[in-house]
């Protein structure tokens, strides 16, 4: 994991995660082009911390361009057909991230504080990619949800976010919730991943890291 840094990737997933919601709240007057900037930085910055990758750095870098295309036509353009493309492109994106980065977490032989900020990245990539599924299950079956309020389509703002990590952490405060056979059994099986995620490889991750620093 020599070339490996995932402090970028958490920094790109926090530019997201705090930014949507930031933006929102201080009334930027066009909420989609605030949105579409925030996702091209997590792209860019991203694939490049898939650097030292092989192929999944290829993948990622193929991907992320296409996803800054397509966001850019979802901003500019009225057609539904630019907004599946982006939330496509930006969920394969952060399949990619996932793989290559629960490999290095799961196989690294090297104990250290990049490997466990490794693990933070998965279980945050994990609620986004959970995130990005709601949105396009309501975007193909509108009223799979509901309480979402908001003026903007599906996957246009952070409410599909604090859903997603409501749900992966089990907290449950039920002023979204799912409705369609579809959109429960997402939400489901994302409380299971989460508890199983946090109870199983963090703890092993952590309790690992300190019995090496007592060793050395």
């Amino acid at each position: 994991m020599g070339n490996t840094n995932f402090f970028y990737l958490l920094g790109a997933l926090l530019v997201l995660l705090l930014g949507t919601p930031l933006a929102h709240d201080l009334g930027m007057g066009d909420e989609p082009l605030a949105r579409g900037v925030l996702v091209t930085l997590l792209l860019l910055i991203g694939a490049w911390s898939l650097k030292g990758g092989g192929h999944y750095f290829l993948a990622g870098m193929a991907i992320a361009v296409v996803g800054i295309v397509c966001n850019a036509l979802a901003v500019n353009m009225e057609l539904v057909i630019f907004r599946y493309c982006s939330i496509l492109a930006l969920l394969g994106f952060l399949l990619v991230a996932i793989s290559f980065t629960l490999r290095q977490v799961v196989f690294g032989t090297e104990m250290n504080v990049n490997r466990l900020v490794g693990a933070i990245c998965v279980f945050l990539l994990l609620g986004l990619i959970w995130s990005l599924a709601y949105a396009l299950v309501e975007l193909i079956a509108p009223g799979s949800f509901k309480g979402f309020s908001s003026g903007r389509g599906p996957g246009e703002d952070s409410s599909w976010q604090y859903f997603s990590f409501v749900t992966l952490t089990t907290l449950g405060y039920g002023d979204i919730t799912p409705v369609s056979a579809t959109a429960r059994s997402l939400a489901f099986l994302q409380a299971v991943a989460g508890q199983f995620y946090v109870a199983v490889l963090v703890a092993g991750l952590v309790s690992a890291y300190i019995s090496d620093r007592r060793g050395s």
